[in-house]
């Protein structure tokens, strides 16, 4: 299984646009190779640098959605409507839907993580990472992961 996107090489800088030093969107993303056994795709977006990548303290949650259909090819760029059946988890602003680069120092990793699970996942009701990889366990049959880099612009 693979994940992309148009907007950035793995281990590339994201643009501003998908930023908060700019309008603060989502980026394209897209897979493939998604096991025919999936049941539904989770996506995880998560900065492990936070709040300094010379002293990182604590993962940053970025973006949480689960029930992905398994056979949508991915996510356009400010997505505002998801695939039928998607749900959101909690990011570490206490809110649903993307949050964009926003670092207070220094270059961050932004993991893009996708995994395949053989199983729909029951209405979590926005919860945040932890509950959200806790109702996963056992179920991942697939995973990729795409990594973008950005630091604020000062």
């Amino acid at each position: 299984m693979q994940i992309s996107s148009t907007a950035f090489k793995h281990n590339a800088a994201m643009p501003a646009p998908h930023t908060c030093d700019g309008q603060d969107t989502s980026p394209p993303l897209s897979w493939s190779g998604v096991p025919a056994a999936a049941k539904s795709l989770v996506l995880i977006v998560d900065d492990p640098d936070a709040p300094d990548p010379a002293a990182p303290r604590r993962t940053w949650v970025h973006w949480l959605l689960y029930n992905l259909p398994p056979g949508s090819p991915g996510l356009a760029a400010g997505t505002q409507a998801l695939p039928p059946g998607t749900l959101e988890g909690r990011n570490d602003w206490k809110r649903t839907g993307y949050g964009g680069p926003c670092p207070p120092t220094g270059r961050h990793r932004y993991f893009h993580k996708l995994y395949a699970l053989d199983v729909v996942l029951p209405d979590l009701e926005r919860p945040d990472k932890p509950a959200l990889e806790r109702a996963m366990q056992g179920h991942v049959i697939a995973q990729a992961q795409l990594v973008g880099t950005y630091a604020k612009r000062r």
